[in-house]
């Protein structure tokens, strides 16, 4: 690397570093298996842990799964050989995916959903099944802002993703290393990197989302205006006020009953 790149590399390394010191993503003895695509994110993230797991005080280990869908074209192949190349332990899973989504989809609605469900479902799964308590997903900073966005736009709700959480089967914690960092150092680090990126050729492929797309657009042109909106935006997630929200649970008080003012401190 030059050093144009070693610096983005120690940025991205330094972010995802914090990350998991201030959410507690990474313990001693952990064994976290990783989501790997064959996407830039994911490809990012399993070097980085990998590149953190090497010098850390601390002993854990890494496992890369791949979800083969079934579609046809996807070169699982060139993953497990990038993989092999780099001496990390994986494991590809052959799926019928693609039969059951062609099956149950309904017309006119989006493969991503239904795939992503099957896919999460599979890695829990096969986390459990390779003695891994934790699963890394490569969601990254502009995946949580454009969440928060999507739910509050078109769902009512204020939410967006965990760093770290309890998986619905109540056994594997998912962990999401990448949150501190942006999706264009990621696509400079991937292209610097050479990483063999390999689409997943669903038919939907290379069609963005319409909703996550607008909001992509919107933080495109809030940037022009508001440099630093996205890290704004991350930061109010890390710092709630709920007295100062309209959520009804939280004016339950002690004999009282939801909607009962709580008393002014």
């Amino acid at each position: 690397m030059n050093m144009h790149d070693e610096r983005l590399y120690k940025k991205i390394k330094n972010a995802v570093g914090r990350a998991i010191a201030d959410y507690g993503l990474v313990r001693d003895g952990d064994r976290i298996a990783v989501a790997v695509s064959g996407g830039k994110d994911s490809y990012t993230l399993l070097h980085i842990l990998e590149e953190l797991r090497k010098r850390a005080p601390i002993r854990f280990e890494l496992f890369a799964i791949t979800i083969d869908s079934g579609y046809p074209g996807y070169r699982s192949d060139i993953i497990a050989q990038h993989l092999r190349d780099h001496g990390i332990r994986h494991h590809v899973e052959s799926t019928d995916h693609y039969r059951i989504i062609a099956e149950k989809r309904r017309p006119g609605s989006s493969y991503c959903s239904i795939c992503a469900r099957l896919k999460r479902g599979t890695l829990y799964t096969l986390a459990q099944q390779f003695g891994c308590n934790k699963l890394a997903l490569g969601h990254h900073l502009d995946d949580f802002i454009e969440t928060l966005l999507l739910n509050q736009f078109f769902v009512g709700s204020l939410k967006a993703m965990a760093p770290g959480m309890l998986a619905d089967n109540e056994v594997t914690t998912v962990i999401r290393p990448l949150v501190y960092v942006a999706e264009s150092d990621i696509i400079r680090f991937s292209s610097d990197s050479n990483f063999p990126i390999v689409c997943c050729c669903c038919p939907a492929c290379g069609q963005a989302d319409q909703q996550r797309k607008r909001m992509k657009n919107l933080l495109s042109d809030l940037e022009k205006v508001i440099p630093h909106v996205k890290q704004s935006l991350l930061r109010a997630l890390a710092n709630v006020q709920p007295r100062h929200l309209l959520d009804k649970k939280l004016y339950s008080v002690p004999g009282g009953s939801v909607g009962s003012v709580p008393p002014t401190p």
